[in-house]
C-alpha cells in the first residue's frame, strides 16, 4: 500500500499543476496596456488617472526602484463568452513565493473607484459573472515598483533601501494582461483536491482515514480526462463529495480562524508606501467580506485606520460599511503594533488612550485585546498597561522563534510586575500569516499545549506586509475543514469571539510572571542609535511640555496646544513601531525618522519656552526649571527656583598616572588609560570597582550573527573581545578628565566628571564610528555581590538574575532596561543609569585578587554596525551620557535615572514657579501632568510606586480643586474613590502600582 500511496500522491501534484490548475483559465484574450510613470514621489489618484500613458507590451521591463507607474488596460469581453464567468489576470511581475515583498497594485475604475489590490496570490478583478458579451473593460492600476529587499540567504547589504541610492534600474517584467473565462467548477475541484491532498499528508501512514482520502482521490482524478478537464471536473468532483462530507471528531482541535494582513508600518519599505500597502490591503478585504459572508477580518494599528481614512476616502468609506456590518473589525486598542521593550511608561501608556480612542470615535468599538502578534518580546509592565487601558486581552505570536527555549503554554494568565494578569494567547498555529494548509492546521492541533485542559485556538489567516490579506482559496478551503473528519474545526471569527469561548473552557489557566522574553533579536536593543536617542528625548520633552504647558494654562492661562500635543504625540508613538524604534528597518526610514525627531525636538522646545517664559515672567532673575518627579538643588519637582551651591570638585594628578576627582562624597581614581579603577564611597567607606579590573571599560566584538543582522547578536559573540585602553590623549581640566582613543576606522572622546554634592560620575562618550560588523560595549565591572538584578521597565524595574543556573536565565545574554539598571548587597549598591541606550548585559566571574568571591559586570550596549538592512547602520557621530551611581539604593537609582534624562533649564525672569501638583513620598513618581485631553480644563495626574514596595502619600494640588476623580488611561472615571480632602488626596499604593487622577479645578 505504501506504493500505491506514493503513487497517488505523485500522481495528484502532477495532474494539479499541468492540466486542472490550467484549466481554471480556459480562454483568454490579451488586454491592451499603457502605462505612466509618476516621477518622483506618488501622486493623487484623480493626477495619476488623468495622466495620458504610452504603448506597454506585456514582456517590457517597468518600475525604477520605489516608483510609481499607472497602467491603462482595456478591451472588450468577446460575444461568444456570453453566459459565462469572466476575469481581468493582471500580473505585474509577481514572484508567488514573496508575497508582500515586491510590487504591488491598487485597481480603480476611470471613476476613481478603487476596485481591489493586486498581489502575488492574488491576480484577478471580476468583470462579470455572467457576462453579456461585448463589453468594454477599462480599467487603471497605481503600482508601485517596490525593490526586492528581503533575501533570505544569505542577507546581502543592498542599496536599494534608501530612494537615494536606489539607481533608476527597472525592476519588473509586464508578466500578463489577459481576460479570461473564470471556470468556477475547475477551481472549486482544485480547492477540494488541495484540502484532501494536504489532510492525506497529514495523517497516519496506517490511518483508515487517509485510505479512504486516498481512494477517493484516485478515482476522482480517474474521472479526470486530461483532454477535457472543464468538461469532467464535475463528475470529479462528486467523486470527492463523500469524503468531504464526513464530519470532524467531537475531540478535534478547534481553530477560530480570524482574517489578518499584518502589515509592518514601516519595514523593508518606507511609511509613505505603508499608507499604500493599507489602501490595498482593505481594498481587497472589504470586497472579500462582500463576496464571502462567513468572512470576518481584524486590522490592528490605529494609525492605519487612520491613514485610510486620511488619503483614500473612497476605501473607507467602504471600510465604515464592513465595520458596521460586524464583519470587519478593529483589534488590538493600539496606535501601532509598537514595540513593547523600549517604550517609556507614559509612551506605553499612550499607545492605549490613542489607539482606544480612536475606534470609540470612529465606531464606538472598545477594544477588549491587545493584538501584538510580531512584538520581539514583552516586558513585564505591560500586563498593568493593558489592564489600565481596559482591556484584559493579549494575543502575540513572535514567542514562537525562541532559539533556545519553548514556551510551555499557549493559552495562560500573564501575571506583571504589580500582580495585574491579562488573559493571553498564543496561536499554535505559529504563524501570523496563516493560509489554511493542511500542513498549518495540523500543526497547530499538535503544538497546542493545553489538550486536555481546553480545545481553542487562533489562526490569524491571510498574507500580510502588502500581499493582500486573506484570498478567496482561503476561505474555500475553511469551509471545507468547518466540520471534516481528520482535522481540526475551523469557523471564521472575531477575536472577541474567540477570546471568550476560550475564557469559558479554561477559567483557570496557569500563569507565567515576568517578562515574556524573546530569545531571538537581542540586537534590536541597540541597532540605529539616533533613532532609539531620539525616542528618548521625544518622550521626555513631550513630558516637559505637558508639565509646564499645563502649569501656565492654570496659572497663567496660557493656551494648552491639545491640537499639537495630540498630533506630536501620535508621530512619537509611529515610531515606536516594532522594525523603527528596534532599528531594523531601511535606510530611507532610519533617515526619515532622524529628521522627524529633530523636527519634533523643535517643536517641544518651543511648546516648553512659551510655557516657561509665561510662568517666569520678565525679569532677570537666574531660575533652574526642574521637570523630573524628584527635588534637586533646592529647586521642588514640578517648580522652578534659583539654584543653591553645594560644594566643590578637585581634580589632582595620580600619582601611578592618570587621575583624581573628587567631590566629599566620591573618589574617583582614573589611571593613565583613562579607566576607572576606583570609585570609593566616602560615607560607606567602600569601593565599587572590583579588585583588579577597570570601569568605564570600553570594549570591542565582532558581530555577525548567524541569519537577522540588524536584529540578532548570537552568544558566540563573546568569543572574542578587544579591550580599548590605548590612549591618544588625557588630559584634566575644569569639566573633569577628557578621554580620546583611536581603534580601527574610528575615535573616542570621553569626559568623566563630577558635580557638587552629587554622588555620581558621569561619563559623556562621543564616538565618532566607522566599524562594520562590530559591537561596542561599555564596561562596569562591580565589586558587589548580587544573584539578581534590577533593570527599569514601564512603571516600576524588574529583576534579573545575575547567574545562568538554568538555560532560561542563560538565554537572557542580551537584555533591556530603560533609565537604570541597578545592584545591591543589603545596605549597599550600585546604579548604571543612562540618558538613550536600552541594551545591556549582567555577567558574572573569578575575582581576580585570589580573594574569594565573584565580580558582577554590568556593559552598557552603545553602537552595532550590520549591513542589512542598512548597510551603513550607525556610521557617524553618537552621544551617550551614562552616570556610576556609588551607594544607590533603589530609590537612588530611580531618581538618578530621570535626572540624567532630564536636565534642568535655566530661564530668566522674576518668579519662583510653585509646582501644580506635588507628592510627599519619592516612592510615589509622577509621570505625567496634563490638562484632560476632552478640553475641559481638568488636571491629569498619572503616577506609580516606582520602589516595589507599599507607599502612603498625600498628592496635593497648587490650585483649588473641586473634586477628585480615579480613572483609567483614558481618563474615564473608574468606581475606586480616592480620599480627598481639600486640595490633597491621601494614596495608599501597592508595589509599583499604576493610577491616574483627574482633578477637577474649582
Amino acid at each position: 500500500m505504501h506504493d500505491d500511496r506514493s503513487l497517488v500522491e505523485a500522481r495528484l501534484r502532477r495532474v494539479l499543476d499541468e492540466r486542472i490548475r490550467p484549466a481554471v483559465y480556459p480562454e483568454s484574450v490579451p488586454l491592451d496596456v499603457a502605462v505612466w510613470h509618476a516621477p518622483g514621489e506618488p501622486v493623487p489618484v484623480d493626477e495619476g488617472l488623468a495622466a495620458e500613458p504610452e504603448p506597454i507590451a506585456v514582456g517590457a521591463r517597468w518600475g525604477a526602484p520605489w516608483g510609481t507607474s499607472w497602467f491603462r488596460v482595456t478591451g472588450t469581453v468577446p460575444e461568444e463568452w456570453a453566459g459565462r464567468t469572466v476575469e481581468a489576470r493582471l500580473d505585474l511581475g509577481f514572484d508567488e513565493n514573496m508575497p508582500g515583498f515586491q510590487c504591488e497594485g491598487l485597481v480603480y475604475r476611470s471613476d476613481g473607484t478603487p476596485v481591489k489590490g493586486l498581489n502575488p496570490r492574488n491576480q484577478w478583478v471580476r468583470v462579470g459573472a455572467p457576462v453579456e458579451g461585448g463589453e468594454q473593460v477599462r480599467l487603471h492600476i497605481e503600482a508601485a515598483s517596490n525593490p526586492v529587499i528581503l533575501d533570505y540567504h544569505p542577507f546581502r547589504p543592498t542599496w536599494l533601501g534608501d530612494k537615494d541610492t536606489a539607481g533608476h534600474e527597472p525592476q519588473y517584467t509586464l508578466t500578463r494582461m489577459d481576460l479570461a473565462v473564470f471556470d468556477e467548477t475547475v477551481w472549486q475541484l482544485v480547492i477540494d483536491l488541495e484540502v484532501l491532498g494536504e489532510l492525506m499528508a497529514e495523517l497516519p501512514a496506517d490511518a483508515q482515514r487517509r485510505h479512504e482520502i486516498l481512494r477517493a482521490v484516485d478515482r476522482a482524478l480517474d474521472a479526470v480526462d486530461l483532454q477535457d478537464v472543464n468538461g469532467t471536473a464535475a463528475e470529479a468532483r462528486s467523486r470527492l463529495a463523500e469524503v468531504l462530507a464526513a464530519p470532524a471528531v467531537p475531540s478535534a482541535h478547534r481553530i477560530s480562524a480570524v482574517g489578518h494582513a499584518h502589515i509592518d508600518s514601516a519595514w523593508l519599505w518606507p511609511l509613505r508606501e505603508t499608507v499604500r500597502k493599507v489602501a490595498r490591503t482593505t481594498a481587497n478585504m472589504t470586497a472579500l467580506v462582500e463576496d464571502e459572508p462567513d468572512f470576518v477580518f481584524a486590522m490592528s494599528q490605529a494609525q492605519q485606520w487612520a491613514w485610510v481614512k486620511e488619503h483614500r476616502p473612497e476605501v473607507w468609506a467602504r471600510v465604515k460599511k464592513a465595520v458596521a456590518e460586524g464583519r470587519f473589525v478593529p483589534a488590538g486598542g493600539m496606535w501601532v503594533e509598537s514595540d513593547t521593550n523600549m517604550p517609556g511608561s507614559e509612551a506605553m501608556a499612550r499607545q492605549f488612550v490613542h489607539g482606544k480612542r480612536f475606534f470609540l470615535d470612529e465606531f464606538g468599538i472598545e477594544n477588549d485585546e491587545a493584538w501584538l502578534p510580531d512584538t520581539f518580546g514583552f516586558a513585564a509592565g505591560l500586563p498593568q498597561i493593558i489592564r489600565a487601558a481596559g482591556s484584559t486581552r493579549l494575543l502575540t505570536q513572535k514567542i514562537s522563534w525562541s532559539q533556545t527555549n519553548k514556551f510551555p503554554h499557549h493559552t495562560f494568565q500573564w501575571e506583571g510586575i504589580d500582580g495585574t494578569r491579562i488573559f493571553t494567547h498564543f496561536p499554535p498555529v505559529d504563524t501570523y500569516n496563516c493560509s489554511m494548509k493542511g500542513s498549518e492546521l495540523a500543526h497547530a492541533a499538535r503544538n497546542f499545549k493545553d489538550k486536555g485542559r481546553a480545545r481553542h485556538s487562533l489562526a490569524p489567516t491571510g498574507w500580510g506586509d502588502g500581499g493582500g490579506g486573506t484570498t478567496r482559496e482561503m476561505v474555500a478551503k475553511a469551509a471545507r475543514v468547518r466540520d471534516l473528519e481528520g482535522a481540526p474545526t475551523v469557523v471564521w471569527e472575531t477575536p472577541g469571539q474567540f477570546f471568550a469561548k476560550a475564557e469559558a473552557e479554561y477559567p483557570d489557566p496557569p500563569v507565567w510572571v515576568g517578562e515574556l522574553y524573546l530569545e531571538l533579536h537581542r540586537a534590536t536593543l541597540t541597532s540605529q542609535a539616533k533613532t532609539k536617542q531620539g525616542n528618548r528625548r521625544s518622550e521626555h520633552l513631550l513630558r516637559e511640555a505637558e508639565l509646564w504647558a499645563a502649569t501656565a494654562a492654570v496659572r497663567t492661562g496660557f493656551r494648552y496646544p491639545y491640537a499639537d500635543l495630540d498630533r506630536i504625540w501620535k508621530t512619537v508613538l509611529l515610531h515606536q513601531f516594532h522594525d523603527i524604534l528596534p532599528g531594523s528597518s531601511i535606510a530611507w526610514v532610519h533617515r526619515e525618522a532622524r529628521a522627524t525627531y529633530q523636527r519634533l525636538a523643535a517643536e517641544l522646545t518651543g511648546i516648553t519656552d512659551a510655557a516657561q517664559r509665561a510662568l517666569a515672567g520678565e525679569g532677570d532673575r537666574p531660575l533652574l526649571f526642574n521637570a523630573a518627579p524628584h527635588s534637586r538643588g533646592g529647586v521642588p519637582a514640578g517648580g522652578a527656583a534659583r539654584e543653591q551651591p553645594s560644594g566643590e570638585v578637585t581634580v589632582s594628578d595620580r600619582p601611578e598616572g592618570g587621575h583624581v576627582l573628587a567631590n566629599g562624597l566620591l573618589r574617583i581614581e582614573i589611571d593613565a588609560r583613562g579607566l576607572v579603577v576606583s570609585a570609593y564611597d566616602l560615607d560607606a567607606d567602600r569601593e565599587t570597582i572590583a579588585p583588579g579590573t577597570a570601569a568605564n571599560l570600553l570594549q570591542l566584538h565582532p558581530d555577525f550573527p548567524n541569519m537577522w543582522d540588524a536584529w540578532d547578536v548570537d552568544a558566540f559573540y563573546r568569543n572574542a573581545v578587544t579591550d580599548l585602553t590605548q590612549t591618544d590623549e588625557l588630559t584634566a581640566g575644569a569639566d573633569g578628565v577628557r578621554i580620546v582613543r583611536s581603534f580601527g576606522s574610528s575615535r573616542v572622546t570621553q569626559v568623566l566628571s563630577l558635580q557638587p554634592g552629587e554622588r555620581r560620575l558621569l561619563i559623556d562618550t562621543e564616538v565618532d564610528w566607522h566599524e562594520t560588523e562590530k559591537f561596542l560595549k561599555l564596561a562596569f565591572p562591580l565589586d558587589v555581590h548580587a544573584e539578581r538584578y534590577a533593570s527599569e521597565t514601564q512603571f516600576g524595574h524588574f529583576h534579573r538574575p545575575t547567574h545562568t543556573n538554568t538555560s532560561w536565565e542563560a538565554a537572557k545574554f542580551e537584555a533591556c532596561n530603560h533609565r537604570f539598571v541597578h545592584l545591591e548587597e543589603p545596605g549597599w549598591g550600585v546604579a548604571i543609569v543612562n540618558d538613550s541606550t536600552y541594551g545591556h548585559d549582567v555577567t558574572r566571574s573569578v575575582r581576580t585578587d585570589g580573594d574569594q568571591g565573584t565580580t558582577t559586570t554590568v556593559r552598557a550596549s552603545l553602537l552595532r554596525a550590520p549591513r542589512f538592512p542598512d548597510p551603513e547602520t550607525d556610521q557617524g557621530i553618537h552621544h551617550f551620557r551614562h552616570a556610576l551611581v556609588p551607594g544607590a539604593a533603589i530609590a537612588d537609582a530611580v531618581r538618578e535615572g530621570w535626572r540624567i534624562n532630564l536636565a534642568e533649564r535655566r530661564v530668566t525672569g522674576a518668579n519662583d514657579v510653585a509646582p501644580l501638583v506635588t507628592v510627599d513620598n519619592d516612592a510615589v513618581v509622577i509621570t505625567a501632568v496634563k490638562l484632560a485631553d476632552d478640553g475641559s480644563g481638568d488636571v491629569v495626574v498619572r503616577f506609580h510606586e516606582a520602589h516595589g514596595g507599599r507607599a502612603r502619600a498625600t498628592l496635593t494640588a497648587g490650585f483649588e480643586v473641586a473634586d477628585v476623580t480615579v480613572t483609567d488611561l483614558l481618563e474615564r472615571p473608574l468606581p475606586d474613590a480616592p480620599e480627598h480632602v481639600g486640595n490633597s488626596v491621601r494614596l495608599r499604593l501597592r508595589p509599583f502600582e499604576l493610577v491616574t487622577l483627574r482633578l477637577t479645578r474649582a
